[in-house]
């Protein structure tokens, strides 16, 4: 991943940042396209853990970055408990 191509606070960042403070693997983003009419519409979904988390929104070609990103928020959020307790799995194990 380059970190130059991203901001420090990058949801992107904050997922690599918090699967090694779990110590678990690094997550795995695909990339889908999906043609709409004359264009291209594009999304994100990220593995973390076994589970899969998948971008909210589609996005034209030149944001497909944004599209990474939401999907990283996704696993973010439940991957540090943003949801309840039992929706992270790391969360109740380490009761």
């Amino acid at each position: 991943m380059p970190s130059s191509s991203l901001s420090l606070t990058s949801w992107q960042n904050k997922l690599f940042e918090a699967c090694q403070g779990c110590n678990i693997d690094p997550p795995s983003f695909e990339i889908f396209s999906d043609r709409r009419g004359g264009r291209t519409a594009w999304t994100s979904r990220v593995l973390v853990y076994g589970s899969t988390f998948e971008a909210r929104f589609w996005y034209d070609g030149k944001n497909i970055d944004n599209a990474r990103e939401d999907a990283a928020e996704q696993a973010v959020t439940w991957l540090t408990g943003g949801g309840s307790i039992s929706s992270s799995p790391l969360t109740s194990q380490s009761w």
